[in-house]
This record gives C-alpha cells, sequence and structure tokens, in this order.
C-alpha cells in the first residue's frame, strides 16, 4: 500500500482516461480493428464514473460536465454492441448451422452490416464534432492546471470507505438479485440495470485499487465475472430478437438449429450467473466488502503512521548528529 492524496489519484485517474481517448480516436474513426472502439469505450465509461465518483474534490468549469459526455458515449455504446453482435454470429453460431438455415440468414446479415455502417457514421460525426472536441480540449486544459476543493490534499485512505458507500446500498438492494426466471421484458430490464449497477461499482472500487487488499481485490474479480455474464445474456438476447425481426415467420419454426443454439446458450449462462447471485446478491456479502475496505483503510493509516514515525525519527537522529559537539 501506498501514501496517496485524493487529488494525486483522481488527476492520475484522469490523465490516464483522457489519454486513452486521444490515443483511440483515430483508429476508431479508421474503422479496422473492432478493438479500438472497445477502449475507447470503456475509457469513456470509466472517464464518466470517476468525474461522477470524485464529484466532491473536484471545481470544473459548467463545460466540463460529464453529462456532456453522454451522447457521444451511446453512439460509440451502439457501434460496440453491433460488433459483439455480429463477433458473435461470425465466430460462434454460423459455423454450426446448416446451409439452408445460413441462406434464410443472409438478409438478416445485410441488415446487421447496414446497421453497422451507420452506427459508425454516427460516431465519425460525434468524434470529430465541436461539442466533443471542445470539452476534451478543455478537459486537458483543466488538467495542465487542475482546481480542487481542499478535500483533494486528504489522503485517501482517510475516506476510503466513504468514496465507496455511493454505490453500495443500491447495488445490494436491488430486486434482481432475487430473480429466477429472465423471460418477461420487465424482468431482462431488471437484471439490464443490475449490470449497470455492477459495472459501476466495480469501476468505483477500481478506482481505489492501490490501497486494496486481497478481499477487496477478489472482490473486483467477482464483479467483472457478474458484470461479463449478465453482459452475454443480454447479447443473447437482444442477436434473438434482432434475427426474430427480420423473419417472416417465428425463429424456432425458420431457424431451428440456430434458435436451439440460443436457447441452449442463454440457459447456460443463466445458471452460471444463478450461482454467483446466490453467493454475492446478500446483504452480508455487502457488509463484509464494508468491513474489508474499514481493515484496509486501518492498514492504510497503520501504515502512515510508522512511515511519520520513521522519517521523525530520521530527523532526530540527524539533528543529533549535526548538534555542536556531538560525536562524528
Amino acid at each position: 500500500m501506498v501514501l496517496l492524496s485524493n487529488g494525486d489519484v483522481v488527476i492520475h485517474l484522469l490523465e490516464r482516461q483522457v489519454r486513452a481517448l486521444v490515443q483511440w480516436h483515430g483508429p476508431v474513426l479508421a474503422n479496422r480493428d473492432p478493438e479500438a472502439l472497445h477502449q475507447m469505450r470503456v475509457a469513456m465509461r470509466r472517464l464518466q464514473v470517476t468525474l461522477q465518483q470524485f464529484a466532491p474534490l473536484l471545481q470544473l468549469p459548467p463545460q466540463l460536465e460529464r453529462r456532456r459526455l453522454a451522447k457521444t458515449a451511446r453512439r460509440l455504446g451502439l457501434a460496440r454492441d453491433l460488433d459483439v453482435l455480429n463477433a458473435r454470429l461470425h465466430e460462434q453460431l454460423l459455423p454450426q448451422l446448416p446451409p439452408q438455415e445460413l441462406a434464410l440468414l443472409k438478409p438478416v446479415l445485410k441488415q446487421l452490416r447496414r446497421e453497422r455502417l451507420q452506427a459508425h457514421g454516427q460516431v465519425v460525426e460525434q468524434l470529430n464534432g465541436g461539442a466533443y472536441l471542445g470539452w476534451l480540449a478543455q478537459m486537458q486544459r483543466w488538467l495542465r492546471k487542475p482546481a480542487f476543493t481542499p478535500l483533494a490534499q486528504q489522503p485517501l485512505a482517510d475516506a476510503l470507505v466513504q468514496w465507496q458507500l455511493g454505490w453500495m446500498a443500491e447495488l445490494y438492494l436491488h430486486p434482481a438479485w432475487g430473480l429466477d426466471r429472465w423471460t418477461k421484458d420487465s424482468q431482462r430490464e431488471q437484471l439490464h440495470d443490475l449490470r449497470k449497477q455492477i459495472k459501476l461499482a466495480r469501476y468505483q472500487l477500481d478506482n481505489c485499487k492501490p490501497l486494496l487488499g486481497r478481499r477487496c481485490r477478489r472482490q473486483l474479480g467477482q464483479f467483472k465475472q457478474m458484470q461479463e455474464l449478465l453482459g452475454e445474456l443480454n447479447d443473447l438476447q437482444v442477436l434473438q430478437r434482432a434475427i426474430a425481426d427480420q423473419l417472416h415467420g417465428s425463429l424456432a419454426a425458420d431457424l431451428p438449429r440456430l434458435d436451439g443454439l440460443l436457447q441452449q446458450q442463454q440457459a447456460q449462462c443463466w445458471q452460471a450467473w444463478r450461482l454467483l447471485a446466490v453467493s454475492q446478491g446478500r446483504l452480508a456479502t455487502g457488509q463484509q466488502l464494508l468491513g474489508a475496505l474499514r481493515h484496509d483503510r486501518r492498514q492504510a493509516l497503520l501504515q502512515r503512521r510508522a512511515r511519520l514515525m520513521c522519517s521523525a525519527l530520521q530527523r532526530a537522529v540527524f539533528c543529533d548528529w549535526r548538534a555542536p559537539g556531538s560525536a562524528r
């Protein structure tokens, strides 16, 4: 564990996230590698979370409100979601389908390609627009001369628990933990909202990672696994609806093999999710995590006191050595 101030942490996070936006700007516009879009989307999400989490110590001009990034984030998200659907189709599903089903899917694949091209056009328009570029330039200027509230001078360890309290109650009291099925639209919406809460929790916890011990770091891994499972379940459902909307008949009747594969993957994903939800979606888990955060805070404060005592002892020895008449 290291001694860091709140300001040290937030500047490091914002600089890294803004640097990632700049780094991936050109590759996203070039549209050659889907990974560039993924990385830029993640960087923007993390940036939005950092601005939200550490808002109490930031003094930002109105032009730098995180809400001004919302439209750009949505454009990136739409294009990325289409990339994920296309990848799942071409890498996992199409190789397992018979020729007759592949023939029926040609119009669907053509429509997905058309939608992806349209989504990329919207991304290009957004990233080259004055609103986004102005925001980015303003943020870079602010980072060269940041302005904070007095809270920025305090050690991160002092408020380690408080920086995490915002998401904890909302996450562990979420009703979707108790769902035993996901077939209705309302249930899917609840699960999708829970996934967003888990992602928010993961990013905020990760923002304080330098001070986290083994228990909290292990929870970070659990959050990532839960987020991925719910994301996969959502992707499968979206893909299922997207294909069904392009068919004249039902998915089960026109594409029985594809329908069976989608149903099988959803069932496997749901079973894996329920195992995690039973162990993680409890108030006791939140209380244990809160206890782990308090433990990490105490450890960081003890380390700080030890360093201060060591520094004081070194100064005392040096002063005694320099004192007139002292032995050399």
